[in-house]
């Protein structure tokens, strides 16, 4: 199979539409996540899988033993903006499927990119603390939402994605980056709440969202295998630029958002418009 170039089936599939029920937007909206089968088929999840590792083996920079790494560098490689690198990884995020999903899920007129990553847990890598993804987003609105794709069945002792369920809704524990701090701090707070923590594994071409303030964790990788994922973050196509209130927000806004102006759409190089009604 030639890696530099999508096939025509799989480009035409990265672009068809997927029906949602209004069930399925009232779902997300009151959970703050969802889970939705067959988005991709076994051939489109094997091209995913064969592009974006080679590009993650090839970006790839992390030299220490899992013994030697902290709680964040145990949970995963991250690989962040692979679209920038490769064109077949571009057309896979620049794809309408995913971005339409998104659009109507947050019930908005359209969406932007903010960026790719993929999340490689390796063999015997460790768990993912609990966090909420927007605590890094120098973003002014709660619309935005992130396309988890795993590239491959993910079965429970891999380490998929869980969630708690509607916790977009608590306030408490948004000033906490991920750490073993954010997950013993949230793991309390979340149970004390009893938003219900949802655990499952993931089917081939199963993809899930989330809101950007939904706290989620998953668990460490009990297999021999790397468990590899691939995620798109999306963002209101009028989202506009706030104030960083963190370090992390402002290295976000001059990485992901350079030249977006506080108070301003951003319209960046970097955050095109994937699709809009």
């Amino acid at each position: 199979m030639d890696m530099n170039k999508v096939p025509e089936s799989i480009s035409r599939w990265m672009n068809e539409s997927y029906s949602l029920s209004d069930k399925e937007i009232n779902f997300f909206k009151n959970n703050g996540f969802i889970k939705l089968k067959n988005v991709f088929n076994k051939e489109e999840v094997d091209f995913l899988n064969l592009v974006i590792t080679k590009e993650v083996n090839a970006l790839n920079k992390q030299v220490l033993s899992m013994e030697e790494r902290d709680t964040y560098g145990k949970a995963f490689l991250q690989i962040m903006n692979i679209w920038k690198n490769a064109e077949t990884v571009k057309e896979i995020v620049f794809g309408k499927k995913l971005a339409k999903i998104a659009t109507e899920l947050m019930e908005v007129e359209g969406v932007r990119l903010y960026h790719d990553q993929a999340l490689y847990k390796e063999p015997s890598g460790g768990h993912t603390p609990w966090h909420a993804d927007q605590y890094y987003w120098p973003l002014a609105s709660d619309k935005t939402v992130t396309a988890w794709i795993p590239l491959q069945a993910t079965p429970l002792t891999w380490g998929p994605l869980e969630y708690s369920a509607g916790s977009d809704q608590m306030t408490a524990g948004r000033d906490k980056e991920i750490s073993d701090e954010s997950q013993q701090f949230l793991e309390n707070a979340l149970k004390e709440k009893g938003f219900p923590h949802i655990i499952a594994p993931f089917d081939l071409g199963e993809v899930s969202f989330h809101k950007g303030w939904l706290y989620h964790r998953a668990g460490p990788n009990q297999s021999n295998e790397m468990r590899k994922v691939m995620t798109v973050i999306y963002m209101d196509k009028d989202m506009k630029l706030k104030a960083p209130e963190n370090k992390n927000q402002h290295n976000d806004w001059e990485t992901w958002c350079p030249g977006a102006i506080i108070g301003e759409t951003i319209d960046t190089s970097l955050n095109p418009i994937l699709f809009e009604k």
